[in-house]
Order: C-alpha cells, then structure tokens, then sequence
C-alpha cells in the first residue's frame, strides 16, 4: 500500500493536471474542484488497488473520469440517447475540416489550414470542447489533452480499446464540425 508521503508528492506532481481535466469535464470551476476533491478522497481510501505505483497517473486519471460519470448519472444532465448524435456515425465521420480548408491553389500564397487555426481563439475551441457529449468530451479530453495512449484510456475508461477509438473519431469529428459551423458564423469562412 502507497505510504502518505509518496501518494502526496505523485498527486502534488499531476494536481495541475487533474484540475485541467475535470475543468475540460465539468465545465466549470466549482465543479471542477469538487471533482478533484471527491476523485483524492476515493484516491487515498482505495490506495490498496493500485498495483503498480508506476501506473498511479492512468489509476488516478480513471478515478477522476469514474467519478465525473458517476456525477453525470445522477444528476442526469443528458439522457444515454443523447450522447450519440441522430442519424448515425455518418453525419459525424464525414465531415473534415482538413478537406473543407484545403484548396490545392491557395497554397501557392500561404497554408489555409494555419490561418484558419490562428483565426479561431482558444475560448472557441474550449466552448467546442465543452459542447461536446460526455461521453466523446472525456475521451478527447484525455487523449488531445492529456496525452494518453489508447490502451491508457481503455484502462481509465474501463472499455474496449475499439470504443476508444470511435469515441475518439467521433468527438474529434463533432469538434471538427461545430469549430466549421462557428468559423462560418464568425465570417471567418463564406459560406457557399
């Protein structure tokens, strides 16, 4: 079992870190920092789970992401139906902001894809980020953000790798699509 000492200097060493992603999760700062606190308190009681305290980030990082969809069951923000857009995977997966940008002659000036990147400001995308659906926020949140693996994710979000990866897709493809719609209503982009 992890002494106190060294369960401090490793939750010292990721606190930053945790406290970015139940932002990115909750969406707002008071839920954020109950989150952090409700994740350390289980953290501390169930220190005897973890195995291996070379893994304590990706272990820590799922206590967190558990407790947030705990907190999202009860509160019912968003009924299960909801997480997933009407009409299937395919209104999602198609959409490419990469192919909307990209026009072979106006490279010949400057990359459209960048000035475009610069346009939008980062409170834009953090609103993208935090429209996004539970389910597709937290793993867009771990893995664009944070930096986990796949498998790291699996492990913290206790699915199929699979599920990963088409969550992944899909919230990156919601994103994709919602920082376009914004560009347009911004008039960074005309519309057609």
């Amino acid at each position: 079992m992890m002494d106190r000492s060294l369960f401090e200097e490793n939750v010292m060493g990721l606190l930053s870190e945790l406290y970015g992603a139940a932002l990115r999760l909750a969406k707002n700062r008071d839920d954020a920092e109950d989150l952090v606190a409700e994740s350390m308190e289980k953290a501390w009681t169930n220190r005897a789970s973890l195995k291996d305290a070379g893994r304590f980030r990706p272990w820590i990082f799922r206590i967190l992401t558990n407790a947030f969809m705990s907190d999202c069951r009860k509160r019912a923000v968003r009924p299960v139906q909801a997480l997933f857009p009407e009409g299937g995977s395919d209104q999602v997966t198609d959409f490419s902001l990469f192919e909307r940008l990209h026009q072979p002659f106006l490279l010949w000036w400057s990359n459209p894809e960048k000035e475009f990147l610069n346009k939008l400001l980062s409170k834009d995308i953090e609103k993208a980020v935090d429209a996004l659906p539970e389910t597709f926020r937290a793993v867009v949140v771990l893995s664009d953000l944070e930096g986990f693996s796949y498998q790291e994710m699996a492990e913290i979000l206790r699915v199929p790798v699979g599920t990963i990866r088409s969550r992944l897709a899909r919230g990156r493809g919601l994103l994709q699509k919602a920082l376009w719609e914004h560009a347009k209503d911004a008039g960074l982009i005309k519309s057609k």
